[in-house]
Order: structure tokens, then C-alpha cells, then sequence
């Protein structure tokens, strides 16, 4: 009956919000609550959840101060630098942005912490996004995808858990899972160039030129014009001048078929169709054209251009003080955030409106860490987790024993999804590893199998990080869950398929 209605809950949370019958954050209090009432334990529910709240406080207040440290951060300027270079590397083709972006999130992940990783890659690259026109989603799903891979080093959690459960050195299961690993960064990047092929289609390039002087300006405009009338007017087909623009350029008359969105910092974008997936965009929009479509980086009032220097160091100390665990993550960032808007904003007004600035930001990440406490501690308080576990151990047939690292390797795909880490390593992991050893698989290959999921790991209601991510993206859970799962699937698959080849997992063990 537990097993049955443990399955029930999770299927029905998961289809609510998939298909935007509930928002997550109405779903995880009320669909665990009324599961939890069905089942009969409703004299104990109130402290059932109040424990899941306690267990994930933490991290709503370290989400809380590191979205305002990171805000502050933005507005200061610190990531211009980083957005413009990006851009200048990619010069406006939205598959090199794609792809820059898993490669970001590779650099950043190194550090083995989840949250920051969103935080550092979307504070980077959702103003390039937002610039172009690109989804969201796609890049949620890469920058998912990418810390999902990176997720197995011995210092992001799963590894270490499993090394622990076990009894065996974390070298010895993660050592072996580098080829692995880099079968599925090489995955990755071919997802992460495909999806970006789909947006330079869907988009065109587009190529960023400084807005030059007026008899720059005229030079150029007329030689467009020239260029322009030697091309076929049809290879225009389907661009439409906008007549807010055009009424605001005071007589300009651009090239013919040329599409222009305003800037409001004068910047040109200028691009030609070359293919079928290469479109012409000319971008030339004066300071006093209003509802323009506004691509700079950051606000000039809140920029802080002569501190960059100081925001760096303090980002970088952040971050060596959060690998060494100097203290834990929730005061370092709140200690961070108090130094950064001093810095920045000494003025207690400023300071003010910069918090009152990302306030909308904080609640509903936090607000869903929160929810998602009630539905871990009724989950847990239940022992649902337990029965969801049991139930597939009993449901393995006997002729699967000499498969067993397979088997745990494809079971970590939907386990570490519908379970905790915590529960998965620590309760199922040892039993699978247990009945394995009859065969003669090791501890530390069951270990390696057993963080194959991680990929799809990070899709999961459970994931308090993953939260940040769609709330910083400004993208629905359900809409990332449904665009990536099957890219995070295919990732898992990816890295079992390398490390069978590679031998560090077994295809089959032998009975002693």
C-alpha cells in the first residue's frame, strides 16, 4: 500500500506541473499533504514537515544571500567584462553562444558547487540570450547538462557519498570514470551545437559593430545601401521594417530589406544572409528612440566600473573560502553580500533599492526551496523513500544478478530522479552492492555505476539548486523538465555506454 501510494505521489506531482495543471510551488505543499493524509499519518504530518523545512533551510538562506551577492555583482558591472569579451569571440552567432556556454559551465563546475555554477554561467550568459532573442530554455538545459557531467567529481557530492556508503577510496571510483566523464563532455558540446544550430537557424548571426561617427556613419550607410542593390531582392523575403524604428531614425532609409531593432547604447548589429540559416540584421538605434529593444549589459547608474577590481577579488575570495569550507556556505554568503553593497553602495538608499531590485528574484527561488521542504519531509517522515527503494531491489530478477553494475547504472537514472542522493547512495547502494559481490563485482564498480544518473539527477523536485536555476533563467520547471530530460537521459546513457567500453564497469560478473 506505502510502495503504491509513495509511486502515486511522485506521478501525480510530476504530471501536474508538466503539464501546468499546478505551479511547482503549489505542488510540492499540497500534493505530498494530501498523499500524506490518504495514507493515514495525518496526526504526523506537521512535524514531518517542519523537520523537511529544517533539513533545507540552509540552503534557502544560502540561495537567498548568494542570488543578492551575485545581484549586486550584476549591477555592478563585474560580468561586463566577461559578456563582452564572450561576445566578441562569438560575434553573434547564436550556435557559438550555445556552445560557449556548456564550455562556461564546465570552467565554473570545477568548483563543485551547483548553485554557484548557475549563478556565476546565467549571470554571464542570460544577457547575451536575452540580446539575441535566444531561448531560455536552451540554455537552462545546457548549463543543466554540463553541471550534470561534472557532477561526479569527488568533491560535488554523489562521488564522495558513494565512496562513503561503500567503504571504498573515492580515487578508486572516480579515477576510473574519467574517460567516462569526458565521453560526456564530448556529448555535451555535440547537444549544445546542435541546439545551437536550431537557434542560428531560428535567428540568423548577427555580427556587433560600434556605432562610428556621423561621416563614418553616412559612409558606411551608403556603401550598405550600394551592397544592398546588387542582392536580389527576394533573398530578403520575410524581414519587415519596424515602424516605430524607422519613424524614430528621422529620415534614415536603411538598405533595402534590411530589418532594424533598436539599442539604446548606439550599438550597430549587422549581419547578412548567407544560407538558408544566415539572416541580414542591422541594428542602429539612437539614444532617444524609447521601447526599444534595450541589449546593454548593465545599467551606467549602477555600475561601478572603478571597483571591479575590488568585486573581483572578493568573488575569487568567495569562492577559495567556499572550496577550503572555511565556514559554512549560508554565512559566507551573507558575510559576501554585506561587504559587496557596502563597497558598492555605501549610500543606505542605494542600498535599498538594490535589494528592493532583487527581491523578486529571491522569493520565488527561496519560496520553492521552502515548499520543496514539506515534500522531502513527508517523502522521508512516511518512509516512502524507503518503500519507492524496496520495491525495486525485490523487483530485480534473479537472471540480472550477473549484471548487476548495468543494472545499477541504469537504476541510478530514475532513482537519484524520484529519491535524494542521500537516500539513494546510503540505503540502496550498499544492498546492490551486497548482492553484486556474489558475482564477483567489486564495491568500487557498483560505485562507479551508481553515479552514472547525475545528469538526470539534477532534473529532479529534489535538487534545491535546480530551483535557482529555472528562477534565474526565468523559465517554468516544468517547461526545463521537459525540453531536457530526454538530453539528460541520452548524457547518462552516454557516459554507461563509455565506461562498459572502457571496462571500469563490468558488463557481467561471474558468480564465485
Amino acid at each position: 500500500m506505502l510502495t503504491v501510494l509513495a509511486y502515486s505521489m511522485v506521478v501525480v506531482f510530476m504530471f501536474l506541473i508538466m503539464t501546468k495543471r499546478l505551479p511547482a510551488l503549489v505542488a510540492l505543499i499540497l500534493v505530498p499533504i494530501i498523499f500524506g493524509v490518504i495514507g493515514g499519518f495525518a496526526p504526523e504530518l506537521g512535524p514531518m514537515m517542519l523537520a523537511g523545512i529544517k533539513q533545507l533551510a540552509p540552503t534557502g538562506v544560502m540561495l537567498m544571500f548568494a542570488i543578492l551577492y551575485f545581484g549586486v555583482m550584476i549591477d555592478a558591472g563585474l560580468f561586463d567584462p566577461v559578456v563582452k569579451l564572450i561576445l566578441k569571440l562569438v560575434k553573434g552567432d547564436p550556435m557559438k553562444i550555445v556552445v560557449g556556454t556548456a564550455a562556461l559551465t564546465m570552467i565554473v563546475s570545477l568548483d563543485g558547487d551547483g548553485a554557484t555554477t548557475y549563478m556565476i554561467t546565467v549571470s554571464a550568459m542570460l544577457p547575451l540570450y536575452q540580446r539575441l532573442g535566444m531561448s531560455r530554455l536552451v540554455m537552462a538545459c545546457v548549463i543543466m547538462l554540463a553541471g550534470g557531467v561534472f557532477n561526479i567529481l569527488p568533491w560535488g557530492g554523489p562521488t564522495a557519498r558513494a565512496a562513503s556508503a561503500l567503504g571504498v577510496d573515492v580515487g578508486h571510483i572516480f579515477v576510473p570514470m574519467i574517460p567516462a566523464m569526458i565521453a560526456g563532455v564530448c556529448w555535451v558540446l555535440f547537444v549544445a551545437y546542435m541546439l545551437g544550430r536550431k537557434e542560428r537557424k531560428r535567428l540568423g548571426v548577427v555580427e556587433l559593430q560600434p556605432l562610428q561617427s556621423k561621416a563614418a556613419k553616412a559612409a558606411k550607410l551608403a556603401q550598405e545601401e550600394q551592397d544592398a542593390a546588387l542582392v536580389p531582392q527576394k533573398a530578403y523575403a520575410g524581414f519587415e521594417q519596424p515602424r516605430q524604428v524607422n519613424a524614430a531614425m528621422s529620415g534614415y532609409t536603411p538598405a533595402a530589406g534590411a530589418t532594424q531593432f533598436g539599442h539604446s547604447d548606439g550599438a550597430r548589429f549587422v549581419g547578412r544572409r548567407a544560407g538558408a540559416d544566415r539572416k541580414v540584421v542591422h541594428l542602429n538605434c539612437p539614444p532617444e528612440v524609447e521601447n526599444c529593444d534595450d541589449i546593454k549589459v548593465g545599467d551606467p547608474k549602477t555600475a561601478r566600473p572603478k571597483l571591479i577590481w575590488v568585486n573581483f577579488g572578493l568573488t575569487l575570495a568567495l569562492m577559495v573560502m567556499l572550496v577550503l569550507a572555511v565556514l559554512p556556505l549560508p554565512v559566507l554568503f551573507m558575510i559576501a553580500f554585506a561587504i559587496a553593497i557596502m563597497i558598492n553602495y555605501p549610500n543606505m538608499e542605494e542600498q535599498k533599492e538594490r535589494i528592493a531590485a532583487h527581491a523578486g528574484n529571491v522569493l520565488p527561488v527561496v519560496s520553492l526551496i521552502f515548499a520543496a521542504g514539506i515534500f522531502v519531509g513527508i517523502l522521508q517522515g512516511t518512509k516512502m523513500v524507503d518503500a519507492i527503494a524496496a520495491s525495486v531491489i525485490y523487483a530485480i530478477p534473479e537472471w540480472m544478478g550477473p549484471h548487476l553494475a548495468i543494472v545499477t547504472g541504469l537504476l541510478s537514472i530514475p532513482f537519484t530522479f524520484f529519491i535524494s542522493n542521500d537516500a539513494f547512495y546510503f540505503g540502496i547502494v550498499p544492498i546492490l552492492a551486497k548482492a553484486a559481490a556474489v558475482y564477483g563485482i567489486t564495491g568500487a564498480e557498483i560505485g562507479r555505476a551508481s553515479i552514472i544518473g547525475q545528469p538526470v539527477h539534477l532534473l529532479s523536485p529534489l535538487v534545491a539548486s535546480t530551483y535557482l536555476l529555472v528562477g534565474m533563467a526565468k523559465v517554468e520547471f516544468g517547461d526545463h523538465q521537459r525540453y531536457t530530460l530526454l538530453w539528460a537521459i541520452s548524457a547518462s546513457l552516454v557516459m554507461l555506454v563509455a565506461a562498459l567500453v572502457c571496462g571500469v564497469i563490468p558488463f557481467m560478473g561471474v558468480a564465485s
